[in-house]
């Protein structure tokens, strides 16, 4: 990489000769009286008039020579180590900027969190950049649009260099991935911990024989035993089942502000829910009726719903990830327990319009299911779909019984379910 030469040494380079003129010239103007009167037939304003114009010739090659050169054709390519190491320094705010000290990674985070971040990942903004030819940084940052944007990027401007470090980080970026949030394997420490205390136990307790009492040995094997069949039980029982299930979506789509602060209905967009066995995924233009007008988000400003647009424009679909999902061994419909059951959704997905993120809050197993069966009153009277239950009508009115459960009318039946 050739270094260009710093325009302040230029200049002051081109000052010197001025300085020198002048310097001089005051001390002929000192010196002026010990010579003679004849001596003095050059005009003084003849002199002040060649020293200015010296000074301003040697000013106009200063500005010559310390003008930028003009701004090469922008285009992508390879990129140097050094590059790399001063886009990820820049990034990460370990060194200034230009502009000033800007720690990018403070809010676009670099690895996968558990919490809720509403700006763009560091993954998000180089996959962007990658994707469009046309995206530049430059101009994203030095002329930022979007209230959202311009709040948080005031004062920030990158040079042409620094952007072209950037998108060396960004390359990076993408070559590393998102990343995986790993749990802190606490079960399995304590799993294999005991299996390996009960080990030593058996071992000294049959073949060592260090320790003399065998009480030790036998509560080690009794506990772990115990704690192992726990751990067999509880897991057996989990397998399969999903709950508090909240995977990162495309999308950073809140509940809390649609259903919540906005009270829309859950079925403006989950439009099939009341004659489908699914309640089905909203198409984008559901998404496009608000969100060709509302272009910005309070939290997350223009970038996540732009992913709409860019959804549209391309083509491709975006990829929802479930949550909720049965065995392919069950029945389920969403229109029966919507429109015969006239149950609301907070009942079976908990209080959807608190939630930032979505979750999986019940477990969905078969025994939450029967239990909700055996337990909850059915929307019995003034239901048409209950009407051929004649003698449970009729014994309402006899004052037989006063309310009928699920499992009365089939909840409980096998093959309502498993046919």
């Amino acid at each position: 990489m050739h270094t260009k030469p710093i325009a302040g040494r230029k200049r002051t380079g081109a000052l010197l000769p001025g300085l020198f003129v002048l310097l001089f010239s005051i001390i002929g103007w000192f010196t002026i009286p010990l010579f003679s009167q004849d001596t003095l037939a050059v005009d003084a304003e003849e002199v002040i008039a060649a020293i200015d114009s010296l000074m301003e010739e040697v000013a106009e090659e200063a500005e010559g020579e310390a003008a930028p050169e003009p701004d090469q054709p922008y285009t992508r390519g390879e990129y140097s180590k050094q590059d790399l190491r001063r886009g990820e320094r820049l990034f990460k705010g370990m060194v200034p900027f230009g502009s000033g000290q800007h720690d990018c990674a403070s809010c676009h985070y670099t690895s996968r969190t558990d919490t809720l971040n509403w700006n763009p990942s560091a993954y998000d903004l180089a996959k962007l950049w990658h994707d469009n030819e046309e995206y530049r940084i430059a101009a994203k940052l030095n002329s930022p649009t979007g209230m959202r944007m311009m709040a948080d990027h005031s004062g920030m401007t990158i040079t042409p260099d620094e952007e072209r470090q950037l998108e060396a980080y960004y390359l990076e970026v993408l070559k590393k991935g998102p990343g995986e949030l790993q749990a802190y394997p606490v079960k399995a420490f304590i799993f294999w911990g005991l299996g390996f205390l009960m080990l030593l136990a058996l071992v000294d307790l049959l073949i060592t024989k260090k320790i003399k009492f065998k009480v030790p040995h036998v509560l080690i094997l009794i506990i772990g035993l115990v704690v192992h069949m726990q751990f067999a039980v509880a897991e057996s029982r989990s397998l399969g089942r999903t709950q508090d299930y909240a995977p990162d979506q495309p999308i950073k789509f809140s509940h809390l502000i649609h259903a919540g602060e906005n009270e829309i209905d859950c079925n403006y967009c989950h439009t099939i829910s009341s004659f489908s066995l699914s309640a089905g995924i909203p198409s984008n233009n559901t998404c496009l009726n608000c969100h060709n007008v509302i272009r910005e988000g309070t939290n997350s400003g223009r970038f996540e719903i732009n992913k709409i647009h860019q959804a549209v424009e391309t083509g491709e679909p975006i990829r929802w990830i479930r949550i909720h999902k049965l065995p392919d061994h069950s029945f389920f419909s969403h229109a029966q327990h919507v429109n015969a059951g006239k149950l609301e959704c907070q009942e079976c997905h908990g209080l959807v319009e608190e939630m930032h993120i979505l979750s999986q809050v019940e477990d969905l197993s078969m025994g939450w299911c029967l239990t909700c069966h055996r337990d909850n009153d059915v929307d019995f009277l003034d239901n048409p779909y209950f009407q051929i239950y004649k003698q449970l009508h009729q014994d309402i009115k006899d004052g037989k019984i006063d309310a009928v459960k699920a499992a009365r009318i089939g909840g409980e039946d096998c093959m309502k379910c498993h046919y």
